[in-house]
């Protein structure tokens, strides 16, 4: 899972930034980005068999698995995380969300690696690629290489896939206490049969993405608000 890694680092880059994101697609909740830079050490500890499941896709692990492999990102890794909330998303689409959501992570990420390795981001910006999951490419002031099914084919992306949902679900977990009527801590925001019956008798509350069917239609016809 270093192959475009590798590449990176062959055409010159020495920063590789893996980012990726979660959320886009539930019907509730914020979408959040992640963006993830491993230590060559790091990266290599964790491409050899046994630790490739541990931080795989994170769509693939089970909680647990995926909770252990972003305490070893969080403890050896730099990372960064952005978060656009559900009235961003409804100003301004998914689409635009989910790139805001990068950019904030990667320039979070960027200060911090400036700061530990005391280097200003004008001296570093020619040696950064970043390696983005999906076909987002164009929207940061560095290298960008956009790879779709990029959190299976490499390492950095797949950690930031991590980095990213695991912050979402407890955000989501956070909610569901709040809002306690539509089990945000079982489904994360996704339209599951049981999400949706529980909007269906409830109304939709604040944290539901108004611009997203079958929701948009719902208020179209004047579906109540729960608070």
């Amino acid at each position: 899972m270093l192959k475009w890694e590798r590449k990176a680092f062959l055409e010159g880059s020495s920063i590789i930034i893996g980012v990726d994101e979660a959320g886009r697609g539930p019907l509730a909740g914020p979408v959040v980005a992640g963006a993830v830079i491993l230590s060559r050490s790091f990266a290599k500890k964790f491409n050899i068999p046994r630790y490739k499941e541990t931080i795989n896709d994170s769509k693939k692990l089970r909680p647990a698995q995926r909770e252990k492999a972003f305490k070893e990102i969080s403890a050896k890794a730099v990372f960064g995380i952005g978060i656009k909330d559900t009235k961003y998303i409804d100003k301004e689409n998914i689409h635009m969300a989910t790139l805001a959501a990068m950019k904030q992570a990667v320039k979070k990420l960027i200060c911090e690696f400036c700061r530990i390795s005391n280097k200003k981001e004008r001296d570093i910006r020619k040696d950064v690629c970043v390696l983005v999951d999906g076909i987002f490419g164009g929207f940061l002031p560095y290298k960008t290489i956009p790879i779709i099914k990029g959190d299976s084919k490499s390492l950095s992306i797949a950690a930031a896939s991590i980095a990213a949902k695991v912050t979402r679900d407890a955000i989501m977990v956070r909610y569901d206490k709040k809002y306690p009527l539509y089990g945000f801590s079982r489904h994360k925001g996704y339209g599951t049969k049981f999400h949706l019956e529980a909007i269906k008798r409830y109304g939709p509350c604040l944290i539901h993405r108004r611009s997203f069917a079958p929701l948009s239609e719902d208020i179209a016809y004047g579906v109540r608000k729960t608070t």
